[in-house]
Parts: structure tokens; sequence; C-alpha cells
């Protein structure tokens, strides 16, 4: 007998694991008939998911969060026992920004400091000049690349909503976007910003790990009502997933699992630039540059897949920096608690264990990250909304 689930995904690499999960036969042999539906936006995944259309969702960490704290939408509490990714966005900016910013560095471009002073004096010269403000496209207002983003910007002294415009758009329509200069630069996860090099309109500034050593990017989100009644079932899930992980994380899978991703009923673009995305080789411009980075995307290796509260607090503390949310204890820990690494390990049969007490995000800027003194840790910024 099988269990009948319907899971909601946008077609991005992070979504990896549930893809190969259900098309290598992962989940059927954990009892599974996973039905996978492609989406367009979060919007749509979030509210499918809330109402029970989906079992279960591909999400974006922050929105797991922010639906269970009822910020910009219904309140209702998400689990998220597994991780589907770690790191895996990059900031893509025009040509002509690019032009500007190589224009203005003063040290090494791959340093996000530097390029973010260098954002400074393009903006500072585009005000003199009487010029628009520099559009920047993310994903969502509750999302991993709006914060990344403002991170990055804030801390070379650009003031994310006053120096420049953040607008929201879908991943797949990000590159148009760029294409048709409606944005300037767009931090989105992958295919997206190497579709973009490869159609010679965009170069990757910053892989967000240049930015975060480790950022919670994309969860496996249930309801927790729904986790609560099917327990053994979400078990049978964590367990396809962290196999389906596992698969993508060996090298001679990789291209078996370009090809599956390639189809159009899921991502629907070129296997070579999905190779490229899990392999941490990545054309970074037009001219053919090659960057490589092993912590481009984290699918399954270094722990990536287990749940870390602690960066569900750093995501909640970017919430109350850009004025999302109060500063409340209780919403600190209903936070974390998202996030559980109980129910990864006892799907698992793994010993629970605590975190080892480390700075878990590992930021270019600012003093290292606590979830005990988030109120110490955002008075370290110059800029941001929220007030102590």
């Amino acid at each position: 007998m099988t269990t009948p689930l319907h899971i909601g995904f946008i077609p991005l690499v992070d979504a990896s694991a549930l893809i190969i999960a259900v098309d290598k036969g992962f989940a059927a042999a954990e009892g599974l008939d996973v039905t996978l539906t492609r989406e367009v936006s979060w919007s749509n995944v979030r509210d499918k998911l809330n109402i029970g259309h989906f079992d279960a969702a591909h999400l974006l960490a922050p929105v797991a969060i922010a639906s269970s704290l009822g910020l910009g939408h219904v309140k209702l509490p998400i689990v998220a026992p597994f991780n589907l990714g770690l790191n895996g966005n990059a900031i893509t900016i025009s040509p002509a920004l690019h032009a500007a910013i190589m224009g203005e560095i003063d040290g090494d471009a791959r340093n996000p400091m530097v390029t973010a002073q260098a954002l400074s004096r393009v903006v500072a010269a585009r005000r003199k000049a009487g010029a628009e403000p520099l559009t920047f496209g993310m994903t969502f207002p509750f999302s991993t690349h709006n914060y990344q983003l403002r991170f990055w910007m804030a801390a070379g002294g650009v003031d994310p909503d006053e120096d420049v415009h953040l607008v929201v758009l879908p991943p797949p329509y990000m590159v148009d976007s760029l294409a048709n200069g409606h944005v300037d630069a767009f931090c989105v996860g992958a295919p997206w910003n190497s579709v973009a090099v490869d159609l010679g309109i965009g170069h990757i500034l910053h892989f967000v790990s240049d930015i975060l050593v480790r950022a919670a990017e994309k969860v496996l989100a249930v309801r927790q009502s729904w986790s609560d009644k099917y327990p053994e079932v979400l078990a049978a899930l964590i367990r396809a997933a962290s196999r389906a992980a596992q698969f993508i994380e060996q090298p001679d899978n990789r291209s078996e699992a370009a090809h599956i991703l390639a189809k159009p009923e899921y991502i629907g673009v070129d296997a070579e630039v999905i190779l490229r995305t899990l392999d941490g080789r990545l054309k970074i411009s037009p001219d053919g540059k090659i960057r490589e980075s092993s912590r481009y995307l984290l699918v399954g290796r270094e722990g990536a897949a287990r749940p870390d509260p602690a960066q569900a607090a750093w995501l909640y503390a970017q919430m109350v920096r850009w004025g999302q949310t109060a500063m409340r204890p209780d919403a600190l820990k209903t936070a974390m608690g998202v996030f559980r690494p109980d129910l990864y390990d006892a799907a698992l049969g793994q010993p629970s264990r605590s975190g080892n007490g480390s700075d878990a995000v590992g930021a270019f800027a600012g003093p290292a990250f606590t979830p005990d003194d988030i109120a110490g840790h955002l008075a370290a910024f110059e800029i941001g909304r929220w007030k102590p």
C-alpha cells in the first residue's frame, strides 16, 4: 500500500533532492506515491501548502518562519525537518552596472565589502547626476535573496530602502527582466544566474557563499498539523530526500541527476547548465570566465540537510533588522522551532545532538552571530529599520 502525496516546487536546482527522490524511485521505495507540481511563484507554493492543496513543499526558509509567525499572511505553523539546500544563490548584474562597479573598485573584486563600497560610489554618482535609482530583483519579501542583497549592500553604506529599488520577481522571470532593462541586477537561485550569463546579458558578481559561509536556503516544509498527524509518512519522505541528496552529491551521479532535472516538467533548462551548478563550476561572465567554489550549493554534504535552528534565528534577525517584525523573545523561540533537527535525526535513526556553539552563518561583515544576543548583533549595524 502506498501513500499519495502532493508536493509543490519552484524550478530551481535546490529542489533537486525532491525531484530526484521521485524520479529515481527513492520515494516509491519508502511507500510514497508523490505527485510533483511545478509552480512559478513562492506565494503560490505557500498558499497551496497552507490550505492543504500540497502536503509538502519546496519552500524558502524565511517563508516557513514568516508563516509560523503570521507575518505578511495568515498565521499557520510550519515545520521544516529537512534542508533542501545551503547557499546556491548569486548576485547577477547587467553589463552596464558591472562596468560601473568595476570602474569604482578599490581592491579585490571578489571581496563583497569592496564591491559593496564600489556600489555605494556608483549610487552616489547616479544621485548626483539625477539618474533613477538602480533596481534590484529578489524573489519575495520574506526571502534569503532579499536579506542577502540587503546585508551585502548595507555593509558598503547603501541603504536598500532609500538608495535603490528592490522589487519582487518570480525566479523564472529574472532573466527576461534583466534583458528588458526592468532591473539592473538580481539575486536568485540556480540555474537562472547562469542562464543570464550564457545569454550574454549578465555578470555573476558574487556567490552567496561570499556573503555568508552557510546560508539556509530552501527547506522541505509541511504544516505542523500534518506533521503531527502523519509522523511516519513525514519520516519516510525525509529518508527519501536524504537518499536523493546523497545520490546527487556523488560526483559520478551528477551528470545523470542534471539530465533528470533538465526535463521540461522539472527545471527545463540545458543539463550542462545544471551540471555546472551541481559541480560548483560556473561561468561568471559572457567572455567565458569560470569560477569554481566547493561551497556554491550544498545539497547534502557537510551536514547541509540537517536543519540548524541557529540559521532560523539569523533569518528572524534579518526580519527584525529590516522592520518586518519587532524583536520578541517568544517570536524568536517560534522561529527557531520551525527548524526541526529532532525530526530529521529520528527519521534517519541518528542520535540527537545540539549545535556546536560556533557562528552558524559566517557573514563577511559584522560580529559573529549567536541567537543568544540578537539585539547586540543588530546594534553593530548602522543601516537598518530596527530600533531597540
